[in-house]
């Protein structure tokens, strides 16, 4: 017997809606109604905004997935046109132009397994699989500290996952056609199945952030152009991946329940919008690479160093901390409690 997809199930089902998430939809409804007006407000602080959000949004969701660059690279990489130094940064760049391709041509990107191959291609770098679906088995490891490993979930076999996926959008399209789904629940339904299916060989992560922003467009959600969703899902990663297993029990048995990464999701958009709606207001008067810098101080516990603000604060330059840091110590916010670029830094004030 085809496995039941959660997306599907939702659709057919009539059950209520748990409190919790109906709580989240009340919400982001009541942002996408606000979207509008903020977004009319300093154009030139949303254009430096959505620049910045396509940083952090490389970067975070490489990251993610264990790829990195060098600090010192990361301008060049994202936005750069020389020569790539390695696999990490021709992911990253991949990624950058992904995340292009839907910004720019959203409206014309329809949901379907052309766009999501195109997406993998893109995001993959061009790399020999990038559009191909797997080949080859492969499960979802978790490799303990101690060096033990586990398997976390059994995919979708290799032989089944082209069906599954022509499945899949036609239970999105369903979904979209008879309504009878609240759109940002089909969303997230469709996220947590495709990570299920687990389609291609590497990759399937990104993809997955990738279609949940354009996902979001297409039902007119545009918050992730100005904020980074996935630099707020990396910033909560172990609920991420939790409410991933969560959900992901008993799937192939049609049994799954959904709720708790569907929730998540909501709660990524949730704080996207509250960031938005706060970052707008303060872009104007502060500028947007300091109240960056600002904002990754305050969600810092205890002493910090510059390193860790630079690794908080992708596409701000190191220089530009420094002199904001010098610029909040005479302004008694914060003071150094050492010497030399070594220097633990505190927060003097909240």
């Amino acid at each position: 017997m085809p496995v039941m997809l959660v997306l599907k199930r939702l659709v057919e089902s009539l059950d209520a809606i748990p409190a919790a998430t109906s709580w989240y939809l009340t919400d982001l409804a009541e942002a996408r109604g606000g979207q509008k007006l903020f977004t009319l407000q300093a154009p030139q602080g949303l254009k430096t905004l959505c620049e910045h959000a396509i940083v952090e949004s490389a970067i975070s969701s490489n990251r993610i997935e264990g790829v990195e660059v060098e600090r010192s690279r990361v301008g060049t990489v994202v936005f750069g046109r020389r020569t790539l130094q390695d696999r990490a940064e021709e992911e990253v760049r991949g990624y950058r132009n992904a995340l292009k391709l839907i910004h720019v041509k959203c409206a014309d990107l329809p949901i379907s397994e052309r766009t999501v191959r195109d997406l993998h291609r893109l995001s993959r770098g061009e790399l020999w699989d990038g559009g191909k679906y797997k080949v080859k088995d492969g499960d979802i490891v978790e490799h303990l500290p101690d060096g033990r490993s586990r398997v976390r979930f059994v995919t979708v076999k290799a032989r089944e996952t082209p069906a599954m996926m022509r499945r899949l959008f036609a239970a999105w399209d369903e979904a979209v056609r008879s309504r009878e789904l609240q759109p940002l629940v089909a969303l997230a339904a469709f996220n947590l199945d495709f990570l299920c299916i687990h389609p291609f060989r590497d990759g399937n992560g990104r993809v997955s952030r990738l279609m949940l922003l354009l996902q979001c467009y297409h039902l007119g959600f545009e918050v992730g152009r100005y904020i980074s969703l996935e630099r707020i899902i990396e910033e909560n990663k172990e609920r991420y991946y939790e409410t991933l297993e969560l959900s992901s029990r008993e799937w192939h048995e049609g049994r799954a329940d959904p709720w708790p990464f569907i929730n998540f999701t909501l709660f990524v958009l949730r704080l996207a919008y509250k960031e938005f709606e706060s970052r707008v207001g303060e872009v104007p008067s502060r500028g947007l690479k300091a109240e960056t810098i600002f904002r990754a101080i305050k969600q810092t516990i205890g002493p910090f160093r510059v390193s860790g603000i630079v690794r908080a604060c992708p596409g701000v330059g190191i220089d530009h901390i420094r002199k904001t840091l010098a610029r909040l110590r005479r302004e008694g916010k914060v003071r150094c409690l050492g010497r030399g670029q070594s220097a633990a830094w505190e927060r003097t004030v909240e």
